[in-house]
């Protein structure tokens, strides 16, 4: 392949970069507004936020890779147009999210990154701590945790925020030390959260200002290993045990959840804020019954317009519709499936890219889901012939957290929800029903 050939593929790949978007974005497609069948829940949690006069809990729901963290920007930017203000923060800079989690940790993160989210917006405010100092010297003085040091001053924040996330040590003795003052740490993190919705209030001269703390990847804990149990059960006790505390005075908040913690803790909505959970579901590029769904076939096709509008140098349409049905309709897949048949494709001689290098890059795809032990080959085949997750009871859910994980199994709407076990396994699966 000439120089020349090699720089477009390089440019390419480089524009299937796995980020957030703004939906400013030239990038954005707004595929939700345009398949209103499919529903809206960004929609509809703005609206639902819109219209709350008091403060509110919101729960939006979905696999990794399904375009939350795009979609909460714009929910960010609804709001913002509609007057609120509104803070974005993303839990994994400040949670180790594969760890059993607990309401004080849990609390001290989202408390500690709206903080310097406010700060970024507005500054510091010389009259009121921030919660990194005030947790400090809670914990220093009203705790007295001596097996750890905390220092107080300029390195509070980094501190406290980098052991929380990278010392499970630190973690698990904060977790043991504050186990007894729940109570005391959830009316501290709420005196927080009304003190600093009152100060937004004063410097924008608003007495009614609607303040919105959106809260990203909470989705992504996840158990690994012999503790997945822990954490999946920590999750639900989060949720479920703790949901009157999840209510911050004054705030408006949306936390992203896992799409094993409904099934986990039915009438989850109900509890926290009485709303629907909302979901985020993948592309809907096929149907129940398996045959493929032109609308979003062309939903995929013009995301990889949008990222790349030289594509049809390197693929034909019908092999760019082969990539995103054999992804499921899953963003993140599909910009692997398409990047790995680039990579690949460099040693061709020319353009452009063969079947059997897109065939070579999904077998690659496939092989990263392999193996899978044969209890749950045969979960998943109940799953790929009744299009339902057979959940048998609550001890199996972290099967199944593992399965929407690692997306062995995809969720779909089209009228119900309804799940699907990745098209890159159907054949694997189809042949374990057969044996």
């Amino acid at each position: 392949m000439t120089p020349e050939l090699s720089a477009k593929l390089k440019a390419f790949n480089s524009s299937l970069s796995d980020k957030p978007l703004e939906p400013t974005d030239s990038c954005y497609i707004p595929y939700l507004e345009e398949m209103r069948e499919l529903g809206d829940p960004i929609s509809e949690l703005f609206t639902k936020i819109s219209w709350s006069e008091a403060a509110s809990v919101n729960l939006l729901s979905g696999q990794r890779g399904s375009g939350k963290s795009t979609e909460l920007r714009r929910l960010r930017k609804l709001l913002v147009d509609d007057g609120c203000v509104v803070f974005l923060s993303d839990m994994r800079d400040y949670m180790n999210l594969t760890t059993p989690v607990e309401i004080t940790d849990f609390f001290i993160s989202i408390m500690g990154g709206l903080s310097e989210a406010f700060e970024e917006q507005f500054g510091s405010n010389p009259a009121r701590p921030g919660y990194w100092e005030r947790i400090t010297s809670f914990l220093s003085t009203e705790i007295r945790i001596d097996e750890v040091s905390l220092e107080v001053g300029e390195g509070v924040k980094g501190g406290i925020k980098a052991s929380l996330k990278g010392d499970p040590t630190f973690r698990q003795i904060l977790q043991k030390s504050l186990r007894g003052h729940v109570a005391r740490l959830t009316q501290q993190a709420h005196e927080f959260a009304m003190d600093l919705v009152h100060d937004i209030r004063t410097r924008t001269g608003d007495g009614n200002k609607k303040v919105v703390l959106l809260i990203d990847s909470v989705e992504q804990i996840r158990g690994v290993g012999s503790d997945a149990e822990n954490v999946y059960t920590s999750v639900e006790n989060l949720f479920s045990a703790h949901a009157d505390k999840l209510h911050l005075p004054l705030l408006h908040v949306v936390y992203t959840i896992p799409p094993y913690l409904t099934p986990l803790a039915p009438g989850l909505g109900r509890h926290l804020g009485g709303g629907m959970v909302g979901y985020l579901p993948s592309v809907h590029v096929v149907n129940r019954d398996g045959s493929s769904d032109t609308a979003g076939l062309g939903v995929m096709k013009k995301v990889l317009t949008c990222r790349f509008p030289g594509w049809q140098e390197m693929f034909s349409e019908p092999q760019v519709e082969r990539m995103a049905l054999a992804t499921g309709g899953d963003f993140r897949d599909f910009f692997r499936l398409v990047s790995g048949s680039l990579v690949k494709g460099v040693n061709l001689p020319s353009l452009p890219i063969t079947d059997a290098v897109i065939e070579e890059a999904e077998n690659h795809l496939r092989r990263d889901m392999l193996p899978i032990a044969r209890e749950d080959m045969k979960w998943l085949s109940e799953i790929a012939r009744t299009k339902d997750s057979r959940l048998q009871t609550v001890a199996e859910l972290p099967r199944l957290a593992r399965f929407f994980d690692t997306s062995l199994v995809l969720n779909y709407r089209n009228g119900d929800y309804w799940y699907d076990v990745h098209p890159l396994l159907q054949k694997i699966v189809c042949d374990e029903r057969t044996d």
